[in-house]
């Protein structure tokens, strides 16, 4: 094959160019971590492979009967596409499997086309995963505003927890209905069926993985709860509901290989479940890369990672597998204990093959009810919560975005309200955009109070940093203020953000902005912004961004900024006391201000 098209290193394929442009498109971050891997690094992967396959055990099955299949189509996921995505992919500590995202959607085309359906849903999801990274549109999922992200993540949060509540209690429900209302209404009537042992069992299980987040986080409180649940059952011979008195347990061995059967009539019903599970997908996986920059301060590359997104969700289907994607949780837990490379990721993989090959005849003894507190924790912990209460300081159009998608998600179908959601967000962006416009009179009250606000004239002092944003900070901009937290180590003890240029601002600058200060700050550096115009100002005061920076920090004009900065250097250079700053070179305009 020409070099063109493809070179190979001892490792593999190291990357794959278009011969028209020469750009690398095709690049794991697999073979680059492997470039200088040592010892060190294989005992921190190895360590850290064990410790999330086993954190993934439990949620690997518990994902597959919440989706309406057997609990061995989850395992299977977490082997294949968990050691395809870490192979692949271009983030070095992410971790691919089912995810609760897609338990909703899942259980939906399940009930609506039947297993068949479903494996060619995630077949079709996988080819657009594919072709969105290699065309270069892995960025593209940063479009999605903000309100939108976090409406229907509440929404999928309150659904897997209702789907919980009869395994949970030991409901005696012949069949779970598929829409909320009518969920809730038969659990309702059915309360009174309740398991006193399944609830015991249930609760004890949710006790302890709160015990083990809370005050052990070294152990994992899934695998305790699970250890425990199973235990008690084998034991006590307990009469409650397992994997094996529902499903018979789990086969032993190696997943098998199997051709899905492939209809083409089902193709025009199942393009638009198709797109909801890619934009899943990608969205998830996309968060999930950007939470493991933030705590190993590594670069993922999107469009890789989409890349191997898709080939795992077009191979999942072979094995009967689940749409699968990066799991922020399992991400998160593979960091914590150590991982640097991919290697991690395999080694989770491996683990769980190992396990199903070894011990799958003792998963017909797990208790249904703890496998039921495990997703419980889980649909919690995935919620975003916490961005409620600041999404409702904001401006109305937020709000109504957020509202509209999380109850249409809840009420009704996740596509329609992602694709509600997002066509209302879309229109907000367009009247954002065109409220920016504004034709006044230039007075000479203007001239005068523009005069603090010139970069021109101003003495830059070498321990300042100064960046600007030019233009609206609406959603589908704000990653380009990642450049800052990238250069974080070479920027001077005081980072300034200059916004007199910035004519617009919503839900999703505003957390970019966010995070950027806590970074900032969280560095050892002095954070201060300055010049914000009105629509700007008025939404940083509603979400009480005083109070994050504090109100001396955001300053009326790169005047006072400035001065603000010659004021707290200081206790700043205390801080970091052996950092030399260089005196940055200006430009021809006598500023050292950056665009962002």
């Amino acid at each position: 094959m020409p070099r063109s098209l493809c070179h190979f290193v001892p490792f593999g394929v190291e990357y794959l160019a278009l011969p028209f442009s020469g750009q690398k498109f095709f690049r794991p971050a697999l073979v680059d971590a492997l470039r200088d891997y040592n010892l060190s690094e294989l005992r921190g992967d190895l360590i850290a492979g064990v410790t999330v396959g086993l954190v993934a055990l439990p949620l690997a099955m518990a994902f597959a009967i919440s989706s309406g299949m057997t609990p061995e189509s989850g395992l299977y996921t977490a082997v294949i596409a968990g050691f395809l995505i870490s192979a692949l992919g271009g983030s070095r500590t992410q971790i691919g499997g089912p995810t609760g995202a897609f338990v909703v959607i899942v259980y939906g085309i399940v009930q609506k086309y039947d297993v068949t359906g479903l494996f060619m849903c995630t077949l079709m999801a996988g080819i657009l995963l594919l072709v969105l990274g290699a065309t270069g549109l892995g960025t593209a999922v940063r479009y999605i505003p903000r309100p939108v992200i976090v409406g229907f993540t509440n929404g999928i949060a309150v659904l897997i927890a209702s789907t919980q509540i009869k395994d949970f209690f030991g409901l005696k429900i012949v069949k779970v209905p598929g829409e909320f209302l009518a969920r809730m209404e038969a659990i309702g009537k059915s309360f009174h069926t309740f398991s006193k042992l399944e609830t015991v069992l249930g609760v004890s299980a949710l006790v302890i993985i709160i015990v083990c987040m809370r005050y052990i986080k070294r152990v994992p409180g899934y695998i305790v709860a699970l250890l425990f649940g199973t235990i008690a059952v084998i034991a006590l011979k307990l009469p409650v509901e397992t994997i094996g008195t529902r499903f018979g347990g789990i086969p032993s061995g190696l997943p098998k290989i199997i051709l899905p059967e492939f209809h083409f009539k089902l193709m025009l019903p199942l393009i638009s479940p198709a797109i909801t599970v890619a934009m899943l997908g990608a969205i998830e996986s996309m968060m999930s890369a950007v939470v493991a920059d933030r705590m190993t301060r590594e670069k993922h590359n999107p469009n890789q990672e989409l890349m191997a997104q898709g080939i795992a969700n077009i191979l999942s289907p072979l094995v009967g597998g689940l749409p699968a994607t990066g799991a922020i949780a399992r991400t998160a837990t593979n960091i914590r204990s150590g991982a640097k490379t991919p290697i991690s990721g395999i080694v989770h993989a491996l683990t769980l093959l190992v396990i199903l090959v070894a011990a799958a005849p003792l998963a017909k003894f797990i208790p249904l009810s703890v496998l039921a507190a495990i997703l419980l924790v889980v649909s919690y912990n995935m919620g975003e919560w916490h961005e409620i209460p600041e999404l409702l300081k904001l401006g109305k159009s937020d709000i109504w975005i957020w509202l509209l998608t999380f109850s249409l998600t809840v009420f009704a179908d996740l596509t329609v309200a992602v694709e509600f959601g997002m066509i209302l967000a879309a229109l907000v962006f367009i009247r954002n955009v065109t409220a920016t416009t504004t034709v006044s009179e230039i007075t000479a009250e203007d001239l005068e109070e523009g005069r603090a606000h010139v970069l021109q004239g101003k003495d830059i002092p070498p321990y300042v940093s100064m960046f600007r944003i030019h233009g609206p900070f609406l959603f589908g901009a704000t990653e380009k203020v990642n450049e800052i937290a990238q250069r974080l180590p070479e920027l001077s003890p005081v980072v300034i953000l200059r916004l007199r240029n910035m004519t617009a601002i919503d839900a999703t600058g505003l957390h970019e902005l966010e995070l950027l200060s806590e970074q900032v700050r969280s560095s050892g550096r002095a954070f201060i912004m300055c010049g914000s115009r009105s629509q700007p100002a008025r939404l940083l005061h509603q979400a009480g961004f005083e109070d994050r920076v504090g109100r001396e920090n955001i300053c009326a004009n790169v005047a006072d900024a400035l001065e603000r900065a010659r004021v707290v250097y200081p206790e700043v250079a205390s801080v970091q006391p052996k950092q030399a700053w260089k005196r940055r070179k200006t430009d021809s305009t006598g500023t050292i201000a950056r665009g962002v």
